[in-house]
Formats: C-alpha cells, structure tokens, sequence
C-alpha cells in the first residue's frame, strides 16, 4: 500500500535537509498548479505520504522518490540536491564526499548514489549490506540491471532462481522480472549496483 512505503534516512555525514526536499517538492508541485491530492494521485502515493514529506517529516524511499520525479517530470537530483546541485563541478563528476546516502529499512542496507546530478536513463550506486540485510526497494520496469559485488557474498534471486554471488562475480538481468537480494552470511558486503532504462520508466 502507498501509506506503507519505506522511508529512507540519511547518513549524518551525507545527510540531505529533509525539510529543503520537501520544499522543493512542494514548490515544483504548485509551480505545476498541482495539489497535494492530484500529486499523490499522480505518483501512485498516499496524500498522507505527500503531506510528510512535503513538511520534511520523513525522507521519502527510492522507489517513492521515482513516483515522485515522474510525477513531477523533473530528474532525480533535483529532488535530492536542488536544480543546479553539481555547482563548480563539471556536470559528468560526482565527488566521494557528494554521494546522496539512502538508508532502507531497518537493518543498516544503505545506498550511495555514484550518478552525478542532473544524469538520467543510467544510474548506478553502491549498496552497502551488514549481515541480514535484504532488498526492501526495488523498481521493476523495462531495462537492464546490473552488478558486480565489491565484498562479500549476496544471495540474488532472479525470477524462481536462486544464487549465491561471492566477491568478484558479476550478474546482468532484465529488470521488468521478480527479483531481490540478501545478505545471508555473518560478513558485511557491498554491490556495484547498475540500473539502465527508460526515463519514463514507472516503478512499481
């Protein structure tokens, strides 16, 4: 259900102001002559959704913050640093200290985000997994999605198939079909994680 979606924190040192996002979010939604009803409508969310992230009470998920950036038709940036982000920065450079940090659920999976701001169709992060972790976030559409698990070792279902992926190992699949992960070892691990689609591409 919408009013059930998973809400991100953000790591202290790369923390985003919650109440700046929802602002912006608020603002582009009335520049739009939108309200906070046809927006939530729009996006497939809940207007009580809507109304906590508008108000910086909460930092919305990835996949509530595609819903959000189609609806709006503005890139995922935007939403997460503000129209001109990148600053001195040529425009194809994240910096390591910049990376935008998603954290899902309640046992510590973060996300980095690698893609510079103002980039779409390709994006790609690196997933930080303690032991138990599991993905509770994914978009499903049509695409390809990618990885390469940096350390560690992650189990990667894809369709009815299961299998387990050490450090060193790669993986490719369409990303329209079921798919997840987890981290069933006692040893943290990390993925190089690759998305590409469509811009149009609505999560679900």
């Amino acid at each position: 259900m919408a009013n059930n979606e998973t809400m991100a924190r953000r790591a202290p040192d790369s923390e985003v102001d919650a109440i700046a996002m929802g602002g912006r979010v608020r603002s582009i939604r009335q520049t739009l002559g939108l309200s906070s009803a046809e927006l939530a409508l729009r996006a497939g969310l809940s207007a009580g959704v809507i109304s906590q992230i508008e108000r910086g009470q909460a930092n919305p998920s990835l996949r509530t913050l595609e819903r959000l950036r189609l609806a709006l038709d503005v890139p995922l940036m935007v939403l997460l640093e503000g129209p001109g982000s990148a600053g001195a920065e040529p425009a194809f450079v994240r910096r390591r200290h910049a990376r935008p940090r998603l954290m899902v659920g309640n046992k510590g999976l973060a996300k980095d985000i690698l893609s510079p701001p103002n980039t779409d169709g390709l994006r790609f992060m690196v997933i930080t997994m303690p032991p138990g972790a599991q993905s509770e976030d994914v978009l499903t559409g049509p695409g390809q999605k990618a990885g390469l698990v940096l350390k560690g070792q992650i189990s990667l279902m894809v369709r009815d198939e299961q299998v387990q992926i050490a450090e060193g190992d790669s993986f490719q699949f369409p990303s329209d079909v079921e798919h997840g992960f987890v981290n069933n070892t006692d040893q943290p691990a990390e993925v190089l994680w690759i998305m590409v689609g469509p811009s149009h591409v609505t999560p679900v």
